[in-house]
Parts: structure tokens; C-alpha cells; sequence
């Protein structure tokens, strides 16, 4: 008897000791913020499909984007992901011991994300963010729901909305806006349980009865397809971002990420 009780007494002094230092490692983990002295920008990549289709300018070969991710990994970036983004455009700022930041984003939710870009954003640690079309989950060539709770259970991957039909916005009216936003907006709740608060504007197209929608729906950040640094005086629904195509020099890559 008194050797059970001497067994469950260390097995309670070992829990008491593990805990506090698993706790204070996953601290270590989330970055500490600090205030920038000036207004912060920062680049937010913009890819579609990772596939060797020549011809084709929305697919980025596999290995361009991992010599792209490469190069983040080794030139110090910290990849932000939507919520970060959001604070450092708001708050004005950055992650303490970061001074480059960027957020990398895929556009339509196709299924080469997870074959191809997810096993190279896992090597370089490479945080990234997918905005879907959520009719098309599912669909020949696109992700699966499957797939989609795979990579959503990764400290890797944040899902957002790219609208619920991929239609160009500014074609809309206001009613019609209104639902392909709320739609996926729905979506995202019932089907992965998240509160997305990201869009992405289908073919970069949108007006001003978007992004006043986009706010009214819940929105907190906008992406375009506007060429350039992100920056808070852009206003928070019409964020630029930088393009990737395929035969990019690296050289070519690396400017994205400063002008």
C-alpha cells in the first residue's frame, strides 16, 4: 500500500514539474511586439497554383517556390499569418528581433497546395495563408474538406475567404455582393469552425460598395491585386500584394520584397 501511494506521489510531483515548463516553452514560442518608429510595410506574396505547366502564368513551378521559400528561411523573414498581419498594420508593430516580415498568400485553394507547396512550407517553416473559393472545395483540381482540416490542424496554414463563387465583385450589385461574401463568411463558421476575418477580392477586382460589404459582413483585412508594399495607408480593404509568376529570377523575387 504504501509503495502505491509513494508511485502516485511521484507521478503527481513529475506533473507538477513538467507543466509550468511546457507552459512557459509554448511562451517562448509566440513572439514578443514591439512598437516600430516608423509606419511599418511589408510585402504580401501572391501565389496560385505550384505546377510545372509552362505557359500557364497563374502556376509556379515547385522548384521556383522552394527555392523562394529557401530564400525567406535564410534571409530571416517572419512569415506573418492573417491575425499578425492585422496587428502590425493596426498597432504599427513588428515581432521583437524581426525586422523583415512578410505574409505569404495562395489564391484559389487548389489542390497542388497540399501535394506541392505544403511539404516545402513544412521544410523552411514557412507559414502561409490560402484564401478558398468555397464552392469549389471539393471539385476536380481543388482542395478537399479532408485535406483542408489536415493542413487547418497545422500550426502552418491559415484558411480565408476568397469569396463563395470566385465572381469579380465590381460586376455585382450590392445584394449580390452582400451574399458571396456572408456566404463564405457561413461557410468557414459551419464547416471548419473558424471566424475568418480575411478576404481576398476575386481577380483583385472590387469598388466601393465592396469594401464598405466587406466591413459590414465582419471583415477586418481586404487583399487586392495591386502591385506593391502593404502598407495601413492603403486603407485596411485595399491592401496591395506582389504577384509571383513562374520563371521569376531570384533576383526578381527579391525585389518584391522591398519596393
Amino acid at each position: 500500500m504504501l509503495k502505491r501511494y509513494s508511485l502516485v506521489f511521484l507521478v503527481i510531483l513529475a506533473i507538477m514539474i513538467l507543466v509550468p515548463q511546457t507552459t512557459l516553452a509554448a511562451k517562448k514560442t509566440a513572439p514578443k511586439w514591439q512598437k516600430a518608429t516608423e509606419p511599418l510595410s511589408f510585402p504580401i506574396l501572391m501565389y496560385h497554383s505550384i505546377e510545372n505547366k509552362p505557359g500557364n502564368r497563374l502556376c509556379v513551378p515547385p522548384e521556383q517556390l522552394e527555392q523562394q521559400l529557401k530564400y525567406l528561411h535564410d534571409n530571416g523573414y517572419y512569415t506573418l499569418t492573417p491575425a499578425e498581419a492585422y496587428k502590425a498594420l493596426t498597432e504599427n508593430k513588428r515581432p521583437r528581433g524581426h525586422k523583415k516580415m512578410v505574409l505569404v498568400s495562395f489564391d484559389d485553394g487548389y489542390e497542388d497546395n497540399y501535394t506541392n507547396a505544403w511539404p516545402l512550407l513544412k521544410k523552411y517553416q514557412i507559414r502561409a495563408t490560402i484564401a478558398l473559393i468555397t464552392s469549389k472545395v471539393g471539385t476536380p483540381g481543388m482542395l478537399t474538406l479532408e485535406q483542408i482540416k489536415h493542413l487547418q490542424k497545422s500550426k502552418w496554414i491559415t484558411f480565408v475567404s476568397h469569396t463563395q463563387n470566385h465572381q469579380e465583385l465590381n460586376r455585382l450589385n450590392e445584394a449580390e455582393q452582400q451574399s458571396e461574401l456572408q456566404a463564405s463568411k457561413d461557410w468557414f463558421k459551419q464547416t471548419l469552425q473558424h471566424k475568418t476575418d480575411f478576404l481576398v477580392y476575386p481577380v483583385g477586382r472590387y469598388n466601393e460598395i465592396s469594401t464598405t460589404l466587406a466591413q459590414k459582413v465582419g471583415y477586418k483585412l481586404a487583399l487586392t491585386t495591386q502591385p506593391g508594399l502593404a502598407t495601413k495607408a492603403q486603407g485596411l480593404y485595399e491592401l496591395h500584394r506582389q504577384r509571383v509568376v513562374p520563371d521569376m529570377s531570384l533576383e526578381a523575387f527579391s525585389s518584391l520584397l522591398t519596393k
